[in-house]
Parts: structure tokens; C-alpha cells; sequence
């Protein structure tokens, strides 16, 4: 497959971090009269010189890309890696976390940028007792010693993804905000609807004009606003405060840097977890 070199430029100055800034080749090509793919160009690590891939996925009438077709990894990466660590696998056409496989796990990132408008969804299902998360807006960003990058989970936005019953995350937090679908320490899912483990459950996920929405098994779940007052007030009472965690408060306060696009990733937390029927539809 044809790779497009680029040269690293700058870091951009985020006091105290640093995040890489680059010349990006075109990030996606359209598609002919009734053409039903489209092509994306995926970056192949944090490290410059930066290396792009090109990959034609499919596309459907209504917009909607599959980043993952059930057979390979195509576009897809380690977070703040260059490759695939090894405890990810393919299992019955999903992206499977063997939890207890032996050599190197790690979050996992579709690694072309989405945003500012754009919506996407998946399933998932949780081995019993599991833990796990979905990212978007996500960014690499060096850390302030220059030794490596920030936590995905302190630069993107999480869409939490569990074993309601048995994880004591459950329990955790306040009024439910750590159980399935909710925005991760800050905002419950309500309804909860999620299915037991071992199940399968939907997620849709719509970002436009800054006001997100979170879906579970075809219901809204919770819906709130990026980069306002409110994000900040949201961010102020969680874990993620400035007096408590001042780096990711600030990543988390301008998550999407200042395009508002990143990567959408998946966590691991040590258990097994699968995710299949992934797609992307830009806004």
C-alpha cells in the first residue's frame, strides 16, 4: 500500500504540554457517482516523520463508513503506537481484548480524525465483572517531560462501557455516572438500559455544533454541550477538576484542540470486551 511521508513540524505550546502539529496530506477523497467506498488517510503513529496510510472502506447510502470490516485492522492502531499491540484480536468478526493473551495490550484508536461534526456507532459486549470505554475527540499529546503522551483518557471524552451488575464502578461516582453509556464520571445514563454481560449492546454516539448525545439500544441516553460553561462546570465537579488532575482539565476543556477533531478508541482496562459493527458518518 502507497504510504505519504510528512515532515514534523512544531510543537504547539499547551502550557504546561506540548501536542504535535503537522502538515496533513488530503484526509479523505470523495467518492465517484455511485460509488460505494471512500477513502481515508490514516496516520501510522505519534513519532514523526509522519507516515499516512490510504484505505478505501466502505460507505452506505446514508453516509456511513465502516472503519472496520470483521477481517482486518485496517486504519487501525495502538494509541501513541505504530501497530497493533498483540492481546487485540479479531474473534467472529469483532475487534476482541483477550484480557489474559500473553504480550502487550493497550487503548486502541481508528487512527484518522473525525470532527467537528460527525456521528458514529458500534456494538459491544462485556465479559462479567468487565470494564471498558469508548473515546472520541481523542489526541495524542506529548506529556510535559517529552518522554512519551498523555493518557487517552484524559484528552478525550468517554462514553462508559461495563458489567452494571458486577463491576464495582457501578456503585461508584455520583447518581450512576460511571455505569454503562454515561459520560464517564460526569453525566448517568438514564434510562439504563443496558443488556447483561455476555450480550450485545448498541451505541450511537452524534457530535454537531458542539451538542453531543449519547444512544443505548436506541434510546437517548444523555445529551450535553462541548467547549461552554457548562463542559467546564461538568469538568469542575468530576475527577477531572482543575484543583484535582490541572493536566487533564485543561486537555478535557479543549478536547478536539483547536479543530475539535480526534481519534474514536476503545480502552483497555484488563478485561476482555469486543466491539464490532463500527461506523463513521461526517456531519
Amino acid at each position: 500500500m502507497k504510504r505519504y511521508s510528512i515532515l514534523l513540524l512544531t510543537l504547539l505550546a499547551l502550557s504546561p504540554l506540548s501536542a504535535k502539529v503537522t502538515i496533513s496530506p488530503p484526509m479523505r477523497e470523495g467518492q465517484g457517482g455511485g460509488s460505494s467506498s471512500i477513502v481515508l488517510y490514516c496516520s501510522q503513529g505519534f513519532q514523526g516523520p509522519e507516515l499516512w496510510d490510504r484505505h478505501e472502506l466502505p460507505i452506505d447510502k446514508k453516509g456511513f463508513i465502516t472503519i472496520f470490516d470483521g477481517k482486518t485492522f485496517a486504519g487501525w492502531r495502538g494509541y501513541a503506537k505504530n501497530y497493533m499491540p498483540s492481546k487485540w484480536k479479531i474473534q467472529d468478526g469483532a475487534i476482541f481484548l483477550d484480557s489474559k493473551a500473553q504480550g502487550e495490550g493497550g487503548d486502541i484508536i481508528f487512527a484518522h480524525q473525525f470532527g467537528p461534526d460527525f456521528e458514529f456507532e458500534m456494538e459491544w459486549k462485556i465479559a462479567e465483572g468487565g470494564n471498558s470505554g469508548i473515546f472520541y475527540l481523542a489526541r495524542e499529546v506529548a506529556n510535559a517531560e517529552g518522554t512519551g503522551v498523555e493518557p487517552i483518557y484524559i484528552s478525550a471524552p468517554e462514553c462508559q462501557v461495563l458489567d452494571n451488575e458486577r463491576h464495582p464502578d457501578a456503585k461508584l461516582g455520583k447518581d450512576g455516572n460511571r455505569m454503562s453509556s454515561s459520560l464517564y464520571d460526569m453525566i448517568p445514563a438514564k434510562p439504563q438500559n443496558a443488556k447483561p454481560a455476555g450480550q450485545w449492546n448498541k451505541v450511537r454516539i452524534r457530535v454537531k455544533n458542539g451538542h453531543v448525545q449519547h444512544f443505548q439500544n436506541g434510546v437517548e441516553v444523555l445529551s450535553y454541550d462541548l467547549w461552554t460553561p457548562e463542559w467546564t462546570k461538568l469538568l469542575q465537579d468530576s475527577k477531572f477538576s482543575e484543583k484535582a488532575w490541572p493536566v487533564a482539565f485543561d486537555l478535557l476543556n479543549n478536547c478536539g484542540g483547536p479543530e475539535h477533531k480526534g481519534f474514536i478508541g476503545m480502552q483497555d482496562h484488563g478485561d476482555n470486551v469486543w466491539f464490532r459493527n463500527i461506523k463513521v458518518k461526517e456531519l
